[in-house]
C-alpha cells in the first residue's frame, strides 16, 4: 500500500471543529479515548472567526501536533445568488460568485496564512488555481496546503488529476463513491485522499465504518474522516451554537474510536500516523 511520508497508511481527521472550545474538546477527548487525531477541519470559514480565535486555535493545534484546516469562504450559497438556492442550481452554491467573492476568499486565505494557518479548504476551481499560482510565486507561504473540500466534487480520476495539476495537496472525495471508484482515483493520483467514514446528513448520512479496513487498504494514504449522522447543520456556527458544536465535536472523536476499534478487530496491520507526523501542514504560532 502507498504511504504517508512517515510510513503510515492512514490518518484520523475530525471535521466541523468550529472554534477554540471545539478544538479543546476534541484534543481532550482524543487524549481520553486514545484517538490519534492528525487533522481537524472547520467549515464556517475564516471570515467568521476573530484573529484571537484563530490565534488560539493555531496555538492549541501546534502544541498538539495537529493540522488545522480552515474553510476559505464566502461562497454563492451565503451571498445573494438566487440560482444557488434552487434544486438545479445548487451546483453553484460552493463557488466564489463573481470577482468580489473571489477577492474576498483570497483575502481570507492571506489572513489565515498571516495568522499561522498552513491548511485551507477550497471549494472553487478558480480559488484553487489562484492559490496555486500565488504560492508558486512566493506570495503565499510555500508550505500552505490546499485541501479540496467535499463541495468541489472529485467524482472520477480525470477530475482528480486536473485538481492536483492546479495545486491541490489533498482531495476530499464525494461521500457516496464505492470502494472500487475510490481505488480508481487512488490509481490516478498520489496525493492523500480524504474520505468520510461517517457523513453528515446533508452529505448523504452514510455510516461506512464496516468498510474501513478495505478503505484503508485501497485508498492509502488516506485521511479517514469521522463526521456525524443525525446531527444538525451548524454552518455558519458561532457563540450562539457553541455548546452544541462542542458536544458534536466530542461525539465525532468517539465515533473515530469506534472506527479504530473495528479496524483493529479486523486484523488490519495498517499503520496510523501519530500527531506531529511528517507531511502534516502544522500551524505556525
Amino acid at each position: 500500500m502507498p504511504r504517508f511520508p512517515d510510513g503510515a497508511h492512514y490518518r484520523v481527521e475530525i471535521p466541523s471543529v468550529e472554534g477554540p472550545r471545539c478544538l479543546d474538546a476534541v484534543l481532550t477527548e482524543a487524549d481520553r479515548l486514545e484517538v490519534p487525531v492528525s487533522r481537524v477541519s472547520q467549515g464556517s470559514g475564516v471570515g467568521l472567526m476573530t484573529d484571537a480565535d484563530i490565534g488560539e486555535m493555531v496555538k492549541l493545534a501546534a502544541a498538539a501536533g495537529v493540522e488545522l484546516s480552515l474553510f476559505a469562504r464566502p461562497c454563492a450559497a451565503w451571498g445573494t445568488s438566487a440560482m444557488a438556492r434552487t434544486p438545479a442550481g445548487a451546483v453553484l452554491a460552493p463557488t466564489a460568485w463573481g470577482q468580489d467573492q473571489l477577492s474576498a476568499v483570497m483575502d481570507e486565505i492571506r489572513r489565515a496564512a498571516d495568522l499561522g494557518v498552513r491548511s485551507v479548504l477550497v471549494s472553487d476551481l478558480g480559488v484553487l488555481a489562484t492559490l496555486g499560482r500565488l504560492r508558486a510565486a512566493g506570495e503565499l507561504p510555500a508550505d500552505l496546503q490546499a485541501k479540496v473540500s467535499v463541495m468541489l466534487p472529485v467524482a472520477n480520476p480525470a477530475t482528480a488529476e486536473v485538481l492536483v495539476g492546479l495545486g491541490a495537496n489533498t482531495l476530499n472525495l464525494p461521500t457516496d463513491l464505492s470502494l472500487a471508484q475510490i481505488a480508481e482515483i487512488r490509481a490516478a493520483v498520489d496525493v492523500p485522499l480524504d474520505v468520510y467514514v461517517e457523513a453528515p446528513d446533508n452529505l448523504g448520512g452514510f455510516v461506512r465504518h464496516h468498510e474501513l479496513p478495505r478503505l484503508v487498504e485501497l485508498a492509502a494514504p488516506v485521511y479517514t474522516k469521522f463526521g456525524l449522522r443525525n446531527a444538525p447543520d451548524v454552518y455558519p456556527s458561532g457563540s450562539h451554537l457553541e455548546d452544541l458544536t462542542v458536544g458534536l465535536s466530542r461525539e465525532r472523536v468517539r465515533r473515530a474510536r469506534l472506527g479504530l476499534d473495528l479496524l483493529h478487530r479486523s486484523g488490519s496491520t495498517a499503520i496510523c500516523s501519530p500527531p506531529g507526523a511528517a507531511g502534516l501542514a502544522l500551524p505556525v504560532p
